[in-house]
């Protein structure tokens, strides 16, 4: 029947309707491919499928759980490591590069070949890759996998070619870096301890070759034992001996002694003459006692670093260390320097730190100029030529995650002034107190290149505040910073009861954005059921903060669903005015907690300082004893001075200029008599009575104890998904006798099956609210009615199912109902919602009503049920009316209709051009000058093009998660319609502007890119990009005009990607090189008597000891070689054109000379021995050569 159904809507969409006597225009979809396109229709369409490719183009903000820290002293760039398997190296502001192992392992140590544009890493799963930094994306070049022995520590002298490798067995092998081979040298474990000792001495924590004799090796274990190996006599030279456990070692620049950091909180310096005994132990943070005994012990010192001065006394540096009966204190890392002893504390905890020295020479003085700390959410560096040892100040965006990200916009071509005048406002507010010398690391090499135009990204956080970067040229740099929670009043401890109940933490978080750039009016909407006006002004002010309440509520028991492709026509509108009152429901027993909003807004004058200053603050009330629902769609029109906001209950339109609310209406009386659903309306609740009995959320420890204990509510557990291996979004419910309001969970797949019998929660494709279960649950004897309000989990109200996509199941019915099931059609599952929810707002200039003559202000509302309104706006005629005659804001009859909930508007001219809405051009409010306070406000509307024969229609395109649809206005004929998915859901749709053409860019719940062209939805791209793994891509993913987007890649990274495959070729040329050509300083010239008494290193050949000829081959069983990606061309040379020719030539030139003096050696070795052999064979002969038999 429903195929036989849609045969007949593709056989009458020509006509474009399907009418009804006395009904209100509803249309159509028509199945995809069907285009209905009269010639005076047709568009020109410029942008074609080889435009359009996806890469990854630079990220932003701090590495996520970093693990290990390199530097190049020569280079001056900074590598970190992390815990996902990142690289992230940096260099002068604008070097910044990501890269990432396809394993996904862990990096435990990085490692600098010093100058020659090579990092080594080690990874969690046993591999060390060596990684090409002489191109713009890094490239693995070799790998080397280890397959019986885990890697704890690895060392690589400079200018050497052999990376010393230690393992947990307490063996130590050596790593050819040019061929990334092992070595047949292997320093055993057993060789390298006393023969009398019967304990294995642990793995290996510390390599480093002697200051002052190349020859020698100096081996750490962790249990305490540390061996001076010759490489050179294969046998230990030296041993040394703690009883308490090495953390780290520091060599003093003349190799006579070193010094460990142990676990007990010790310092020991060894002397190389006197290896029974250290010759001075220290805790630097112990008490000393009072009898002379050893002073207590203390936290473990994980590093440790001796540096050298040639003027001043040498610095000692180390982390940790600190007393246990201050169990309170930050994470510190303590400097040394003389008598004097410098305790810095840290916001977060250490993970490891570097000093960076000024030569790279481990045999001279050292001269250390800063350090570089690497924190577990900051990376600080920390000026040591000053006394007081201020940082300096970052030049990257690593604060991004100082408040979780909730929500970001994106927006490319702004206006040119905006960025400046950002930048002078914010710059007032910075902090102080950094170090006055330029940002130590200055390696490689950046330039703006040649597309480049103002971007401007905006990211809401968890504490209330906003922040504006400048995202211009592949950079980003913080431009001003707004808090919006300086508007409302500090709650004192045990008040603001009416928040705890819709959010026990961080009342203050930003959940949606709107912004016009143009007129810098900018609106936030909080989850605190709260909205807050700004504009922009350049002047300190005082002033009262405004503040209006607004009452929504809408009731609805059951929804009957119509068939979405026969939907019965709605009458025509009437000239009778709807009612513009929202839905009143008496008999609540509790008013006490009717009318009051959730925050308590300042009510005494506040000084506003230059900036974005609070012009109006709307605020949702309590109704009937209940908290007001989370806004779930924010539209704000400086044309018009309005700002629009909607919910689960309805929608409210409010007029920022003269304070006032024009519409606050319940989502059915918007509908009016042209609702296509049958609703039946919730009969009036009963008194409440809040009795102990009454179950509800709170009470689920009464069945589960440990519940309680594993469920995060906060909201910045929605910012760490990642974290925890399984995440599953549920409402919480309410019974009758209950005022708690819905919450986000984060909850363990185990809790899944058993909360399912207690809550009922969304899974219906469209629907953001929790099921309106009447399932009843016994505890006590008392039955308890549940019931819970939704809250859509993201920016505009997607799907809540997108949490179970990734998740496991344990049997295949679990698996239908947390996608197949959820997720087969967005009409099907009205009849599980219990409210429709607000999702997509717009403010434009547009045909209100079928067949209008011209065009006026409207408001096209949609819904989760793909419902789409249009909002009449009538506007006073004049200036002077405008600010004191009321705006009349009224629905304007016209319903239209697509599958799934509505994401986006947008409104293309006759043309296909992309009309922007209308905007106020900025002035400054509190302007000095009374012609700028006085001016009249300058309004700017994007006309339609005219012409003879098209100017008289508009395209409006209409995006919802599971279809696109374009519609001819004012005919409100449906032209094109496209199915985008019919498996899953898109999460974000866009409307934006690329080579001057108009497209639609969508991002889908499977992880595919979509790009569609407007108006007649043809398909351009669909790629599989990034698949969804958690909610923070679903609430942060968003696109921009030029063909890019980004979302939050990790709770403290952003991730920019473009669409474009123009800016995908001119990527290289936008990015920074990581290497550049700098000259190896020159070692110091040594005094003839420091030669003489054996102050100079000592060198010797390593290839001719490590070497395949003398060493052997190493067993192929231990170790496995991987060829890379990056080519085996080599390090030093260019990999394309004829300089990767040259370079290869020269390579089999090298290799075959090689290979030739090999050969050579060889062969002199045979005739020497040949020659030896014959002059033996005839000494002999003549020795015996005249004797007799019997003188034998």
């Amino acid at each position: 029947m429903k195929k036989f159904r849609k045969v007949l809507d593709g056989l009458t969409v020509g006509g474009g309707t399907v009418a009804a006597a006395g009904g209100y225009p509803v249309y159509s979809t028509g199945p995809t491919g069907v285009v209905v396109s009269p010639r005076d229709m047709e568009v020109q369409e410029n942008l074609t499928s080889d435009q359009f490719n996806v890469c990854k183009t630079v990220r932003h903000g701090f590495p996520h759980q970093p693990t290990a820290l390199a530097f190049d002293p020569v280079q001056k760039i900074l590598a970190i490591g992390s815990r996902t398997g990142a690289v992230r190296i940096l260099g002068r502001p604008g070097v910044d590069c990501h890269c990432h192992h396809d394993s996904g392992a862990a990096v435990l140590h990085l490692q600098f070949l010093i100058n020659e544009g090579a990092l080594v890493s080690a990874c969690a799963d046993e591999t060390l890759h060596l990684w090409n930094l002489r191109q713009k994306r890094p490239a693995i070049l070799h790998s080397l996998k280890f397959n019986k022995e885990r890697i704890t520590c690895c060392h690589l002298p400079f200018q050497s070619k052999w990376l010393y490798v230690g393992t947990e067995r307490g063996n130590t092998h050596i790593v050819n870096i040019e061929s990334f081979i092992l070595s047949g040298y292997i320093v055993m474990w057993n060789k390298a301890i006393e023969l009398s000792t019967k304990s294995h001495p642990g793995p290996v924590v510390h390599l480093s070759d002697t200051p002052r004799d190349e020859g020698k090796l100096l081996i750490g274990y962790e249990s305490g034992t540390i061996v001076l190996w010759d490489l050179r006599s294969k046998r230990a030279d030296l041993r040394f001996h703690y009883d308490e456990a090495i953390h780290s070692i520091a060599w003093h620049h003349e190799g006579k002694q070193f010094m460990c950091s142990h676990s007990d909180g010790s310092l020991t310096v060894w002397s190389v003459k006197n290896p029974s005994r250290p010759s001075q132990i220290t805790v630097p943070h112990g008490k000393s006692q009072r009898d002379g005994r050893k002073p207590e012990p203390c936290k473990p010192i994980l590093k440790v670093e001796y540096r050298t001065c040639k003027n001043s006394e040498p610095f000692i540096i180390f982390s940790g260390g600190l007393s246990y009966d201050k169990a309170c204190r930050r994470p510190s890392l303590t400097i040394m320097h003389g008598k004097s002893i410098t305790v810095l504390e840290m916001d977060h905890p250490i993970v490891d730190f570097l000093t960076l020295c000024e030569t790279p020479y481990p045999n001279e003085f050292q001269e250390p100029y800063a350090v570089a700390v690497l924190l577990e959410k900051d990376l600080i560096i920390i000026d040591l030529t000053q006394s007081n040892f201020p940082i300096f100040e970052n030049p990257y965006s690593m604060d991004i995650h100082e408040s979780p990200v909730t929500c970001t916009e994106y927006f490319a071509d702004c206006p040119p002034d905006l960025i400046p005048v950002l930048y002078s406002v914010g710059a007032k507010h910075k902090k102080q107190g950094y170090s006055n010398k330029e940002w130590p690391l200055t390696g490689g090499a950046w330039n703006l290149g040649s597309q480049t135009y103002p971007e401007i990204i905006v990211t809401g956080h968890a504490d209330g505040s906003v922040k504006f970067w400048d995202a211009s040229a592949f950079t980003l740099q913080m431009l001003y910073k707004l808090k919006t929670s300086k508007v409302v009043e500090k709650q004192k401890p045990g008040e603001g009861k009416q928040t705890a109940e819709i959010v026990e933490e961080d009342p203050f978080a930003i959940q949606m954005i709107s912004w016009c750039p143009e007129s810098r009016v900018f609106c936030v909407a909080g989850v605190s059921a709260y909205v807050i006006v700004y504009t922009f002004s350049k002047h300190e002010v005082l002033m009262d903060i405004t503040s209006l309440e607004v009452r929504l509520q809408n009731e609805v028991e059951d929804i009957i669903t119509p068939d979405p492709d026969n939907i019965t026509p709605s009458p025509e509108p009437t000239s009778q005015p709807l009612c513009l009152k929202s839905r009143n429901l008496s008999g609540s027993a509790n008013i006490a907690t009717d009318s009051i909003p959730c925050l308590s807004v300042k009510s005494r004058p506040v000084r506003m300082p230059p900036g974005y200053q609070a012009e109006l603050v709307i605020q949702l009330v309590w109704v009937d004893g209940e908290p007001p629902q989370q806004i779930t769609s924010l539209a704000v029109s400086s044309a018009y001075g309005l700002v629009a906001f909607g919910n689960c209950n309805g929608l409210a339109v409010v007029d920022y200029i003269q304070k006032t609310i024009l519409l606050s209406m319940g989502t059915i009386d918007l509908y009016g008599s042209s609702d296509p659903y049958q609703r039946q309306p919730r009969s009036p609740r009963k008194s409440k009575q809040f009795t102990a009995d009454n179950f509800c959320m709170r009470g689920l420890s009464n069945f589960y104890p440990d519940l309680t204990k594993r469920i995060r509510t906060s909201y910045q557990s929605l910012t760490e998904l990642t974290d925890s291996p399984v995440s599953l979004e549920l409402e919480r419910c309410k019974s009758p006798t209950s005022v708690k309001g819905s919450r986000k969970l984060s909850l363990p797949t185990d809790l899944k099956t058993d909360l399912d019998h207690v809550n009922g929660h969304c899974t219906s494709p469209t629907s953001h609210t929790c099921i309106s279960g009447k399932r009843t649950i016994t505890a006590d004897g008392v039955k308890a009615n549940r019931r819970g309000p939704g809250r859509p989990p993201f920016r505009k109200a997607q799907s809540a199912a997108c949490m179970e996509i990734s998740l496991p199941v344990t049997s295949e019915e679990s698996r239908e109902n947390s996608f197949n099931r959820s997720r087969s059609s967005s009409v099907s599952s009205i009849d599980k919602d219990s409210k429709e929810v607000i999702t997509a707002l717009y403010f434009m200039e547009s045909f209100a009503r079928k067949n209008d003559q011209s065009l006026s202000p409207c408001l096209w509302m949609g819904s989760s049920l793909g419902m789409v309104l249009l909002i009449s706006i009538n506007m006073p005629s004049t200036e002077e009316q405008r600010l004191t005659e009321p705006v009349m804001v009224s629905p304007s009859g016209t319903v239209l209709m697509l599958k799934g909930a509505i994401l986006t508007f947008s409104c293309l001219d006759c043309t296909g051009t992309y009309i922007h809405p209308p905007y106020e051009i900025w002035r400054d409010p509190n302007s000095a000058e009374e012609n700028e306070r006085t001016r009249k406000r300058k309004l700017v509307t994007f006309s339609p093009s005219s012409s003879q024969d098209m100017g008289d229609h508009q395209f409006a395109v209409i995006c919802s998660e599971k279809q696109a649809k374009v519609f001819s206005l004012p005919s409100q004929t449906c032209l094109y319609v496209h199915n985008i998915t019919e498996t899953s859901f898109l999460l974000r749709a866009d409307v934006v502007t690329m080579c001057n053409n108009v497209l639609l860019a969508c991002f889908c719940a499977n992880g595919h890119i979509t790009t569609i062209s407007l108006p007649s939805l043809r398909p351009l791209l669909d790629v599989n990009y990034l698949p969804l793994t958690d909610m923070r891509i679903a609430r942060t993913f968003c696109f921009t005009n030029g063909g890019q987007a980004l979302y939050l890649a990790s709770p403290t990274e952003i991730q920019r990607i473009t669409y474009s495959q123009e800016m995908c070729d001119s990527l290289q040329e936008m990015l920074g090189d990581l290497f550049s050509l700098v000259q190896t300083p020159e070692a110091q010239n040594k005094g003839f008597l420091t030669v003489l008494f054996g102050g100079s290193a000592q060198t010797f050949d390593r290839e001719e000891l490590f070497g395949e000829a003398t060493a052997g081959k190493a067993s192929r069983s231990l170790a496995q070689h991987i060829p890379g990606p990056g080519g085996i061309e080599g390090l030093k040379g260019a990999a394309t054109g004829v300089a990767g020719d040259l370079h290869r030539a020269r390579i089999a030139l090298d290799e075959r000379g090689q290979r030739l003096g090999e050969l050579e050696d060889t062969t002199a070795a045979m005739m020497s021995s040949a020659d030896a052999f014959s002059k033996q064979a005839h000494g002999l002969m003549l020795k015996y050569k005249d004797k007799k038999w019997y003188q034998f």
